[in-house]
C-alpha cells in the first residue's frame, strides 16, 4: 500500500519538498523561542555578563528591549510560517484526495453491472466521499508530521545534549515505554476504525435506499419502520464512533501521562543541578522549555500513529475497490467511420447471475442487418438479459455474441456502445435540463436535432408546456415528470443517438394506447435500415416484427413471424390467447 500512496504523492514532490523546508525554518524558530527569556533571567535580572561580544556593551534596559522585541519577532515569524505551511500541506492533501477520488470514480464506472449488482450503493458512496479523505490523513496528517517531528526531535536533541546530556538521556528514557504503548494500542484502534467505517457506510446505504424508494415507503405507510432502521444504523455508527474516540483519547491520555513522568524526573534532577551550581536558573528554564519542545514531536509521533492506523483503514477500503479487476477486458477493435452493419449472431450463449441459477441456456439466433426483432415471454425468462449481452453490460458465461462477424469482446467497449441506442427499463432521467437529458448521448447536437428527436418521441408538446421549455430542470429521479414523460424522453435520447443498432426494452410500457400509436409511428421510421430489438409489450409491436423470439425458462422455444407463430399453435399462440388477446 505504501507504494500506491507514494504514487499519489509523487506529482506533488516539489511543493512537498518546499513544505519540508518550511518546517526546518519553523523548527529553528522553535529552538530560538526560549532564548529571549533566558537572556532576561540570566543577563538582565541576575546581572550575569552576556557571552556575545557584539552585545557586551549593551545596558540592561537595552538587553530587555531587544529580548522582548526578539520574542515578538520570533513568534510573528513562527505564526506566518505556520500559516503558509498549513496552506501548503492542506492544498497538497486536497489535490491527492481529488486524484484518489478521480481514480476510484473512474474505476467504478468501468466495472461491470455484475459487480454493481453485488454492492450496496451507500457503501460505494461512502468510499468515494469519506474514505478517500484518508489518503490526506495518512500523508499530510500522518507521514508529513512524522517527518517534521523527526527533524524537530533531532534538532532539539542536539541542542539539549550540549546543555546537559544526562538530563537529555533521562528525558528520552520514556521512549521505549511509548513504543510499547503504540504496539499494544494500534491493533485495537485499527479494529475500532474498521468497524466505525463499516457502520458509517451502512448509514449511507439505509438513507440511499429509503430516499430512492420514498414513494413506496409512503404508499405503504412504512415511514416509522424505515425510521427505526435508520435510527438503528445511526446508533450503531455513533456507538462505533464513540468507541474509536474513547480508544484514541485513552491512548492520548496514557502517552501524556508517561511524558508527565519524564518531565517530573527532569525537573527534579534539574533543580538539584541548579542547587549544586551546575546549571543556572535561566539554563533550567530554557531546558524545561526545550523539554516541552522535545516531547512535542515525541507526542506527535505517538498521536500520529493512531491517526495513521485509523486512516489506513479508509485507504484500504478504497484500494479494495481499485484492486477489483475489471471482469470485462477491453478489446482493441474499432468500428469503421461508417459504423456497424448490424448483423448479430448469438452463438450457443449461456448466462447466469448466480451460481447454479441459469438465466439463459445455450441460446443461438442469427439476426440479419436491418431486421426488427421482437422478444417475448413471461416475466423473468431473460429477455432484458439477452439484449444486455449485445452492448456488453454482461459477458456470457458460455458462447459468443458477434456483431458483423466479430466477437463483441474484441471491440473497444466505448466503440461498441457508440453503435447502439438503448431505451431501458426503468426510464432514467437526470436532474439536469430536458435538453441535456435528450442530448445525453450526443451533447453537441443542435437544438433543431434535439427538437426533431423530441417530436418523433411525441414529447415536444409536453416539453413546451414546462416553465422554461427545453431548459427546464428535471427533478431528482425525474420527480417533476410523469412516468410516460420520462419514458418518452429516454426514447428521444435513443432517437438522437442515431446508432445503427437499436434496443427498445418495452418502450411504450408507460404510455396510453393513443400515445403508443404516435410513438410507434415515429419509431417505425427510425427503425428503417437499423437492426432493432424490441422487448415486446403490446401486439402492435409484435405484429410488425420481422422475427419474433419466444423465450421460456431461458431458452428460445420458438422463433418466426407473427403469423407463423400463431398458426403453429405453440407457446406463443398460448401467450397470444391469454395475454395479447385481452389487449385486443
Amino acid at each position: 500500500m505504501r507504494r500506491e500512496i507514494f504514487r499519489y504523492l509523487w506529482p506533488y514532490r516539489i511543493p512537498f519538498t518546499i513544505a519540508l523546508l518550511q518546517v526546518l525554518v519553523i523548527s529553528a524558530c522553535e529552538v530560538l523561542k526560549p532564548w529571549p527569556l533566558k537572556i532576561v533571567i540570566d543577563n538582565v535580572l541576575s546581572g550575569k555578563p552576556i557571552p556575545w561580544v557584539f552585545a557586551a556593551s549593551y545596558s540592561k534596559e537595552a538587553l530587555l528591549i531587544l529580548s522582548c522585541a526578539g520574542l515578538v519577532l520570533i513568534y510573528l515569524l513562527l505564526g506566518g510560517l505556520t500559516v503558509v505551511n498549513n496552506y501548503t500541506t492542506i492544498r497538497i492533501g486536497q489535490r491527492m484526495v481529488n486524484d484518489f477520488r478521480s481514480d476510484l470514480y473512474s474505476h467504478l464506472q468501468r466495472l461491470s453491472l455484475a459487480f454493481h449488482s453485488r454492492r450496496q450503493v451507500g457503501d460505494l458512496l461512502y468510499r468515494i466521499t469519506a474514505d478517500t479523505y484518508a489518503i490526506q490523513a495518512i500523508t499530510m496528517n500522518g507521514v508529513f508530521p512524522v517527518v517534521t517531528a523527526v527533524a524537530f526531535l533531532a534538532m532539539m536533541f542536539l541542542v539539549m545534549v550540549r546543555m546537559d546530556w544526562k538530563l537529555t538521556m533521562l528525558a528520552l528514557s520514556i521512549c521505549p515505554v511509548l513504543v510499547g504503548i503504540i504496539s499494544l494500542m494500534s491493533r485495537h484502534i485499527t479494529e475500532a476504525a474498521t468497524y466505525f467505517r463499516e457502520r458509517e457506510s451502512e448509514v449511507y446505504s439505509v438513507v440511499q435506499r429509503a430516499i430512492s424508494a420514498i414513494r413506496i415507503i409512503q404508499a405503504f405507510t412504512k415511514e416509522e419502520e424505515e425510521h427505526r432502521k435508520f435510527m438503528r444504523a445511526s446508533v450503531q455508527s455513533l456507538d462505533a464512533s464513540l468507541r474509536l474516540f474513547t480508544l484514541q483519547t485513552f491512548y492520548s491520555g496514557v502517552v501524556n501521562g508517561v511524558m508527565a513522568i519524564g518531565t517530573a524526573l527532569v525537573i527534579y534532577i534539574g533543580a538539584k543541578h541548579v542547587l549544586s551550581g551546575a546549571l543556572t536558573v535561566g539554563d533550567i528554564v530554557v531546558f524545561t522549555a526545550y523539554l516541552a519542545s522535545l516531547y512535542a514531536p515525541i507526542n506527535t509521533l505517538s498521536q500520529t500513529w493512531g491517526v495513521i492506523q485509523s486512516a489506513k483503514v479508509g485507504v484500504q477500503r478504497v484500494f479494495e475497490i481499485l484492486d477489483v479487476e475489471r471482469d470485462m477486458k477491453d478489446g482493441s477493435a474499432l468500428f469503421s467511420e461508417r459504423g456497424a452493419r448490424g448483423e448479430i449472431l448469438l452463438d450457443n450463449v449461456s448466462f447466469q447471475y448466480a451460481e447454479d441459477q441459469p438465466v439463459l441456456k445455450k441460446v443461438s439466433v442469427h439476426i440479419q442487418s436491418g431486421q426488427k426483432v421482437a422478444i417475448v415471454g413471461p416475466t423473468g425468462v431473460g429477455k432484458s438479459t439477452l439484449v444486455s449481452l449485445i452492448p456488453r453490460f454482461y459477458d456470457p458465461k458460455e458462447g459468443r455474441v458477434l456483431i458483423d462477424g466479430v466477437d463483441v469482446r474484441e471491440y473497444q467497449i466505448k466503440s461498441l456502445r457508440s453503435q447502439i441506442s438503448m431505451v431501458l427499463q426503468p426510464p432514467l432521467v437526470f436532474p439536469i435540463t430536458v435538453r441535456e437529458n435528450i442530448a445525453y448521448g450526443r451533447p453537441r447536437a443542435s437544438d433543431e436535432e434535439v427538437i426533431a428527436a423530441a417530436r418523433l418521441a411525441r414529447i415536444h408538446d409536453s416539453v413546451m408546456k414546462l416553465p422554461k421549455g427545453y431548459e427546464t430542470l428535471v427533478g431528482e429521479q425525474g420527480a417533476t415528470l410523469s412516468e410516460g414523460e420520462r419514458q418518452r424522453i429516454t426514447i428521444a435520447r435513443a432517437i438522437l443517438r442515431d446508432a445503427p443498432i437499436l434496443i427498445l426494452d418495452e418502450p411504450t410500457s408507460s404510455v396510453d394506447a393513443e400515445t403508443e400509436a404516435a410513438i410507434m409511428e415515429g419509431l417505425n421510421g427510425l427503425m428503417v435500415g437499423r437492426t432493432t430489438f424490441i422487448i415486446a409489450h403490446r401486439l402492435s409491436t409484435v405484429r410488425e416484427a420481422d422475427k419474433i423470439l419466444v423465450l421460456r425458462a431461458g431458452e428460445i422455444v420458438e422463433q418466426g413471424t407473427f403469423q407463423e407463430l400463431v398458426h403453429a399453435g405453440g407457446f406463443f399462440a398460448s401467450l397470444y390467447r391469454t395475454q395479447f388477446g385481452l389487449v385486443e
